[in-house]
């Protein structure tokens, strides 16, 4: 008896990052792992255009990313279980157009990643819609957003990754929907859990300044910029006397690339490293640990929210410090994973994770197995269908 199709449905060839290409993998192999046939599906209706990470610019051609998901998908086990339509070319890659349509007319779930992809519903199917914006996504729903509703409402369950979203103490409007919460999972076999260099920096990979998105809730404003989260801890490096190296585009500030500079950060390109997906990983493995900031509408309404890079650090035994969200009322911290609301408690988490290295990286490993495992994760997810 063949294993139930399930399709993963996400943004990746159109922007083929080590980022996205890690955190889709995660599903991909959490599902195997389940006993499901898992395939990859994207295409260019909703979002046509494209990063080209080669050029760093945008650009309507994906040959870089189908490029960068052959072979990555290849070396993964999933060589024939990805399709990509590129309408405006009229052609579809990966698998071929019939066999793309007996993938979308069989699964028997479709779990879309942030909606990116409005892929055609058949009878008798699933669709399970991932929030990755959290407090984001509800407040414009609940403001009334028709194309946000209109989407949300052609799924038959809805999860954030705020897991806070719908409890007390979390302010961030339902909008009337149920979200039920899940996390990032973390295929755990493919994090080796290894000692860290005593001298290696504490990293982390992103973008420094998204001048977009700003929200109003409530009288308030929330920005979607984590540039003024990271300028609360510019002291950090002459704090602690640790490394601290950013893989971010802070250089096309290059007031703010002086500023970080001058206070001890070292600063590397983002996209060198991201464009590949195994540097991606050996840059997070080769860490001391992660020390990274949140966006402040995930800090102010508290919504639980963890980043999906985050969870790979702790399943490579690397701690974690980062900003509050709320996720201390989700996950153990203190041990391998520090909750931090001002430079002062950062410098005190920074001091404890050197002190005992060895008992920290044992304690991230156990909070990624304890929650993140794929397996898990993706079970949990699907016993609510």
């Amino acid at each position: 008896m063949s294993a139930d199709k399930i399709i993963v449905s996400g943004f990746l060839i159109r922007c083929p990052l080590g980022g996205y290409a890690w955190q889709i993998l995660h599903y991909m192999v959490g599902l195997r792992q389940l006993g499901f046939d898992p395939y990859f599906v994207e295409d260019t209706s909703s979002f046509p255009g494209c990063y080209d990470p080669r050029t760093n610019s945008d650009t309507d051609d994906p040959t870089s990313g189908i490029a960068f998901v052959e072979g990555f998908f290849a070396h993964y086990g999933f060589a024939d279980r990805w399709t990509f339509r590129d309408i405006a070319r009229d052609r579809i890659v990966g698998l071929c157009r019939d066999a793309r349509d007996a993938v979308l007319a069989e699964a028997r779930v479709v779990i879309s990643l942030a909606g990116v992809n409005r892929l055609p519903s058949k009878p008798g199917q699933q669709r399970v819609f991932i929030d990755f914006d959290p407090a984001y996504t509800q407040i414009r729903a609940a403001s009334g957003d028709r194309a946000l509703l209109e989407l949300l409402n052609e799924h038959d369950a809805l999860f954030t990754l705020g897991e806070n979203i719908g409890r007390p103490g979390c302010r961030v409007p339902t909008a009337g929907f149920t979200w039920h919460p899940t996390r990032q999972p973390i295929a755990l076999d493919l994090w080796p859990s290894l000692a860290a260099d005593a001298r290696a920096a504490f990293t982390t990979v992103g973008r420094w300044d998204e001048n977009r998105r700003e929200i109003h809730f409530e009288g308030e404003s929330y920005s979607w910029r984590k540039r003024v989260e990271w300028m609360k801890f510019l002291a950090l490096p002459r704090r602690t006397g640790a490394r601290f190296r950013v893989a971010m585009d802070v250089a096309k500030l290059p007031d703010d690339l002086r500023v970080l500079q001058q206070n001890g950060w070292e600063v590397t390109d983002p996209i060198a490293l991201s464009a590949d997906a195994e540097r991606y990983h050996d840059f997070i493995c080769a860490s001391r640990g992660e020390f990274t900031v949140a966006k402040d509408l995930n800090v102010r309404l508290a919504t639980g929210w963890f980043s999906d890079r985050s969870a790979c650090y702790l399943a490579a035994g690397r701690p974690v410090i980062t900003q509050d969200t709320g996720f201390d009322r989700i996950f153990p911290t203190g041990k391998g994973l520090f909750s931090v609301r001002s430079i002062d408690e950062a410098a005190d988490a920074v001091r404890a994770s050197d002190a005992d290295s060895a008992q920290h990286s044992h304690a991230a490993r156990d909070i990624a197995e304890r929650f993140f495992g794929a397996e898990h994760v993706l079970r949990e997810l699907l016993s609510v269908l």
